[in-house]
């Protein structure tokens, strides 16, 4: 009797519940489960297409996530049995060899809708079918199936709200998959191989986060614990502070939806807290496991649900899954427009907008030097731990896209190479929105300095990472160009040396568009 030997080709899905993929492989007699480090996705990488600029694709803080990723994934597998197959190399090289030397039949893998992973697909399957090998696909990171959509993607709306509506309506959740038995590893599997250093893959990104190790600043290297980065603390600097909140794998992601679903009982009031600044749980922070895969979007779904039968349901518990359909609009949008999305003019086609080219602005918008608080502090989290809230994001790339009119990709790509919790069509969808190229029609641009002063009124989020600013008073620390000679003499901020002068005046600058 012939056996089946398959191998399942793990990307942005490292965990074992709620796997189609793994599932459908695991229905053979053997299974290689098998990750490839793609070059591609590493290093200075050209963007691509007309105006094109250098991308570095993943940095330190997503790297990292990603290494400990692949390591719980193979520690999950080895305690099943199996093991995972480990190698540097483009994946249309890497499976066709795994796939020969272990007589596979088949190789299972899940599919994304943006251009660059779907190419990389595309090139797997024709190589595998040059040695004889069936691919299988499967869908597996949104909260809705597109099989289970009520339209068809070319009929998708480009409005969320109408997506919502319908799908809230007409669209059904499946319920997540069980991790499955895992069957015996083949006898000619080859050397499991092992995981690489940051320093195989980002020579660069391996020597900046040593250099800072040796200056006890490495976000890394920091005294607090995963998320103790706390708003208690309010006497620690920064570099104190700013730890990479997130451990990488299936295992610290579901711990994480224990932590703050169940034993902090913090989806009780998550539409209240949501748009906080500073602190652990004002918001889930499921992002970094469900953009790398080791959350299912289903099974965070389900212990909604759970929670909503055994303690509570309200707008707060509704307002997670509108989170979860949100990222879902951009996975589906992406699906539908392709790579328009990634285009400058974005999926409207807007050529009416004089996006400009301005290295030294650019370069003080990354770094936190804009002379703007809010805007600044949002980009200092952000380097130094790879996250930064939902409300900064949209005020740090509101400045850059329609304050300073720089090419809004630029950003884009920065916060590409910044994020732990990076996805392509969510990052690039909620910028082309903000500079109005997107999903919206409506003027996105931010006054935020009334953001600030909204969301931030008593300065804790601008101080704690600007604190050349702490012993501004609130409404100046919000507005420090506003400070006369002598009170700058007085709180000892001297505009231009302690902190920068403003890059541009805030209402002068914007450019509304209604």
């Amino acid at each position: 009797m012939s056996s089946h030997t398959a191998l399942v080709w793990f990307r942005r899905d490292l965990r074992l519940h709620d796997n189609e993929a793994l599932v459908d492989a695991c229905g053979a007699d053997r299974v290689v489960p098998v990750y490839c480090f793609d070059p591609r996705n590493y290093g200075q990488q050209p963007y691509g297409g007309p105006d094109s600029f250098d991308v570095r694709k993943t940095g330190f803080h997503r790297l990292r996530f990603r290494l400990e990723s692949v390591a719980d994934l193979r520690s999950s597998l080895r305690d099943r049995g199996s093991d995972l197959v480990v190698r540097i190399g483009r994946p249309e090289t890497v499976l066709p060899d795994v796939a020969t030397a272990v007589g596979a039949d088949s190789v299972s893998m899940h599919t994304w809708p943006t251009p660059e992973e779907r190419q990389v697909e595309s090139a797997v399957q024709q190589a595998l079918g040059d040695v004889g090998v069936e691919s299988r696909r499967f869908w597996g990171h949104t909260l809705t199936h597109p099989d289970d959509l009520p339209m068809d993607l070319d009929a998708l709306p480009d409005t969320y709200t109408t997506f919502r509506k319908a799908v809230e309506n007409d669209a059904s959740i499946r319920e997540p998959l069980h991790t499955p038995a895992l069957p015996a590893l083949p006898d000619s599997v080859p050397e499991p191989g092992e995981i690489p250093a940051l320093s195989d893959l980002d020579e660069d990104v391996s020597n900046a986060a040593q250099a800072e190790d040796e200056s006890s600043t490495s976000p890394r290297d920091a005294q607090v614990a995963p998320f103790e980065q706390t708003a208690s603390s309010e006497q620690a600097t920064p570099s104190e502070q700013a730890t990479p909140s997130f451990e990488g794998g299936e295992t610290a992601g579901r711990e994480r939806v224990e932590s703050y679903i169940w034993e902090g009982d913090h989806l009780r009031e998550y539409k209240e807290t949501r748009n906080g600044l500073v602190g652990r749980d004002y918001s889930s922070k499921f992002s970094p496991w469900l953009n790398e895969g080791c959350l299912s979007p289903r099974y965070v779904q389900s212990e909604v649900e759970r929670y909503e039968d055994v303690r509570v349901s309200n707008d707060s518990t509704y307002w997670l899954t509108f989170e979860l359909r949100w990222r879902d609009f951009f996975q589906f949008q992406t699906a539908k427009h392709g790579g328009k999305f990634f285009q400058r003019s974005g999926i409207r086609n807007r050529t009416d907008i004089d996006w400009r080219d301005d290295d030294a602005q650019f370069d003080r918008w990354a770094a936190g030097e804009t002379g703007i608080p809010f805007v600044d502090a949002a980009m200092r989290e952000l380097n130094a731990t790879g996250y930064v809230s939902n409300r900064a994001r949209q005020n740090a790339a509101s400045f850059l896209a329609n304050n300073l009119r720089l090419d809004w990709r630029r950003g884009a790509a920065y916060f590409e190479t910044q994020l732990v919790d990076y996805d392509p069509a969510s990052n690039y969808g909620n910028w082309a929105y903000i500079a109005g190229v997107g999903n919206d029609s409506r003027d996105r641009y931010f006054d935020i300095v009334a953001q600030a002063r909204r969301y931030d009124a008593d300065a804790e989020f601008v101080t704690h990472w600007l604190p050349e600013l702490t012993d501004l008073p609130p409404e100046y620390a919000h507005e420090p160009w506003k400070l006369t000679d002598a009170e700058q003499a007085d709180y000892g901020v001297q505009l231009g040396i302690d902190y920068p002068e403003p890059m541009v005046d805030l209402d002068a600058s914007s450019e509304k568009l209604d």
